[in-house]
């Protein structure tokens, strides 16, 4: 399992901060999470100040160029190889409507958990079915023969003392083979996790731990928390804890069918059945759309999203006042990387 590496921890945890955050669903005021002062700085090292299009037409072409390094750093070492620029028919963000703050969208969809636009969007048009346009090409190798073409091209599988406890381990593009190699020369070096920027690295991760705790947002989650249980959805103590309840059921009924991953499972067994058309999984979405439904409102009622923005904009501001060489010195520096 690759490691995310902390941008992407980062990343999360403003995320959760506001349900629509990164949506760029508008507040009352039309405050999105795209005015963040600090999401400026952060945005620099993975081109999150380029709109979605343009975001998925760089994707594309640094998909091409990485594809074409590989095939010429896997015949370099005696194997041959087509580049893929096949993303597989996926669907991007850009492609369909996210509006959880618009009632037709939540009696719809929920929190889009279970039921989500983009499944309902990938099952109107699947597109072309993925073929690996190498599998021809491996099939034609010894056992011997596909291990060292599949460790040549995305490197050696670590070994158990390497990895950490939950299974995970901190990746290197040295040890990523040709992949890792090609990604490498095509995106640069990732400067949020290189030494220099350890420091404000630490700072911005704890500051988004406590952001989460501020009194300011206590206050308005305690709010809504009133609201929940005026609205017979009691027990929640924060907003992010809706969603997440949903998140955790939903985990759940995965886990019960494949398990931990520890045993294979026999999907082709008669008594196998895929929890995504369960009747728990179904009961599980009718569930979403109740309990989401309510959260619309109380945020309504709170102004939740207009000013849990206010309240993370202004401790982004103190933040950035304070620290505002070490961001300046790495905004400078992702945008030289590019």
């Amino acid at each position: 399992m690759r490691s995310t590496g902390p941008l992407a921890a980062l990343a999360a945890a403003a995320m959760v901060f506001v349900l629509a955050g990164c949506t760029g669903t508008p507040g009352d005021d039309g405050l999105t999470y795209e005015d963040s002062p600090l999401n400026k700085y952060v945005a620099a090292a993975w081109g999150g100040d380029l709109s979605p299009e343009e975001q998925e037409k760089q994707s594309e072409e640094n998909q091409r160029k990485v594809e074409e390094l590989v095939a010429e750093c896997m015949a370099d070492e005696g194997f041959e190889y087509t580049p893929n620029t096949d993303n597989g028919g996926m669907i991007s963000s850009a492609d369909g409507d996210w509006e959880p703050e618009k009632r037709e969208w939540v009696e719809k969809y929920g929190y889009g958990m279970v039921n989500s636009p983009f499944n309902e969007r990938q099952e109107e048009d699947p597109g072309e079915e993925y073929v690996d346009p190498n599998q021809d090409y491996v099939e034609t190798l010894s056992e011997t023969e596909q291990t060292a073409f599949y460790e040549t091209l995305y490197g050696a599988t670590p070994e158990e003392d390497e990895l950490n406890e939950d299974g995970s381990y901190e990746y290197r593009w040295e040890d990523g083979g040709c992949q890792g190699a090609a990604q490498h020369e095509v995106d640069g070096d990732d400067v949020w996790q290189s030494d220099e920027f350890s420091g404000i690295r630490t700072k911005m991760e704890e500051f988004w731990t406590t952001t989460q705790e501020s009194p300011e947002l206590a206050d308005l989650n305690a709010e809504w928390a009133a609201c929940m249980a005026d609205g017979g959805e009691p027990g929640f103590t924060k907003q992010s804890e809706a969603t997440q309840s949903i998140v955790d059921e939903q985990n759940a009924l995965y886990e019960t069918a494949y398990g931990d991953g520890s045993e294979p499972v026999d999907t082709e067994s008669p008594d196998f059945v895929d929890p995504s058309d369960s009747p728990e999984m179904k009961a599980l979405g009718e569930r979403e759309i109740e309990l989401a439904l309510v959260d619309l409102d109380c945020r309504n009622k709170t102004s939740y999203m207009e000013e849990s923005l206010k309240i993370q904009f202004a401790l982004e501001e103190k933040f950035i006042a304070e620290n505002k060489a070490e961001l300046d010195a790495f905004k400078a520096a992702a945008e030289q990387s590019k």
